[in-house]
């Protein structure tokens, strides 16, 4: 996730990390060279498209906008979704850890107990980007982590091991039945912050819309030219080109939104998110804390 601050007015135009144009940029090129195309073949040829106005157009832009703003939001509401769940992560996390240190008297299950739930976001993590988090995993628990190894879901499986040591815990009497049920209450939390991603990672906004955007914004496009060519003669590339931009970024930004758990400029900074979490239950423990995450000055993942 790209996070700096808000460029002035010269370098504005001049961004291109975190920015939607090079995404775009084969859909602007291409228009723009149609645009020119269709100057020169009119110029050539003598046509005239004076009773083809820019009217109809208007009318056509303005349920595009409309479209295009329904997706948008739609898309935005995932992403602020998905970083509201993993808030409640990093705020269940801490939760557990503080009452682990109140609750658990021995100090090296309470490490194993809240080793698991670090090695449960790192395996979040890795499940939503579709990605392996095993090497996370042999860092941070040695050989205990091999015991994961075989299972699909291995977010589910960390979250069922750490069931086990709780029930361990008050069928041995090192905590009580109020405790058990503290303990599981963040855990059955935890699950709610899967299932909600898992819930955002496995529903895509239905293609319908991306298909009848596009085709809108492809035909707007293509005919614009003919429309703009008798009244801005070879200021028609120019306008092209906008309208292609602001067309194609909107939908471009609105599909990089609609998956906030990649890797790409605007997604979710989830690795960030874990270190924070390591850093809680670090501390916690009385151990020395890793280094928040923070690469260059404008990146943050």
């Amino acid at each position: 996730m790209i996070i700096r601050p808000r460029p002035g007015f010269l370098s504005l135009f001049f961004v291109m990390r975190g920015s939607i144009v090079p995404r775009t940029l084969p859909q602007i090129i291409g228009m723009t060279i149609y645009a020119v195309a269709v100057v020169i073949a009119v110029q050539m040829s003598g046509l005239s498209f004076e009773k083809f106005n820019i009217t109809p157009f208007g009318l056509v832009g303005i349920s595009l906008s409309i479209y295009l703003g329904f997706r948008n939001n739609a898309a935005y509401d995932r992403w602020w979704e998905a970083r509201k769940l993993w808030g409640q992560l990093v705020y269940d996390i801490r939760n557990l850890a503080r009452v682990s240190n109140s609750l658990v008297a021995d100090k090296a299950r309470r490490r194993s107990f809240l080793i698991d739930a670090l090695l449960f976001c790192h395996f979040l993590r890795a499940h939503l980007r579709r990605t392996d988090a095993m090497d996370k995993a042999r860092e941070l628990a040695g050989d205990r982590a091999e015991e994961l190894v075989d299972y699909r879901n291995r977010t589910d499986a960390v979250l069922r091991r750490m069931g086990e040591q709780a029930g361990a815990l008050l069928q041995e009497g090192a905590i009580d039945p109020i405790g058990y049920r503290i303990l599981d209450e963040r855990l059955s939390s935890l699950a709610a912050v899967e299932a909600g991603c898992e819930r955002i990672s496995g529903t895509p906004l239905p293609f319908a819309y991306s298909l009848l955007l596009r085709r809108t914004a492809y035909i707007v496009c293509l005919l614009l030219p003919f429309a703009l060519v008798s009244a801005t003669g070879w200021a028609t590339p120019l306008f092209t080109a906008l309208i292609t931009y602001t067309y194609f970024g909107l939908d471009a930004l609105s599909e990089e939104l609609e998956d906030p758990f990649g890797t790409e400029a605007n997604d979710l900074p989830l690795d960030g998110l874990c270190r924070v979490c390591e850093i809680s239950v670090f501390e916690a423990l009385g151990e020395k804390a890793p280094p928040p995450l923070e690469g260059d000055r404008y990146l943050y993942t």
